[in-house]
């Protein structure tokens, strides 16, 4: 009788927990661009990593900066960010990028370096 009792409370913390460590954990690996629908102005946040080859700079046509990064996949994608970056974009292999995609580049309304 009392293993019956149990039965019910452990399978909802399974569910809980099995939930939590699938969408809501934070998760460190780079993201996909693929996962974005250029249609919707929903800003979301995405891990990539920064092309420094390409370099930044100042785009007076849109009012932001612009530098390239690259998805999971391998996909270079231009983004127009903030006009001020955070202090050490220069330096980080990694960013997280809050923001839409349009078609053919990503826009950014934030821009946070990651460790």
């Amino acid at each position: 009788m009392k293993i019956e009792k149990l039965i019910l409370p452990v399978m909802i913390v399974a569910v809980i927990a099995a939930l939590y460590f699938t969408y809501f954990s934070p998760k460190d690996d780079l993201g996909l661009f693929s996962d974005f629908d250029k249609n919707s102005n929903v800003n979301r946040d995405i891990i990539v990593k920064v092309i420094h080859d390409k370099g930044f700079f100042v785009d007076q046509a849109s009012g932001g900066t612009v530098f390239y990064v690259e998805d999971k996949a391998g996909v270079q994608m231009k983004v127009v960010g903030p006009i001020s970056l955070p202090p050490g974009m220069d330096v980080t292999n990694r960013v997280t990028l809050r923001g839409h995609l349009h078609d053919g580049y990503f826009h950014a309304a934030e821009v946070r370096i990651r460790n």
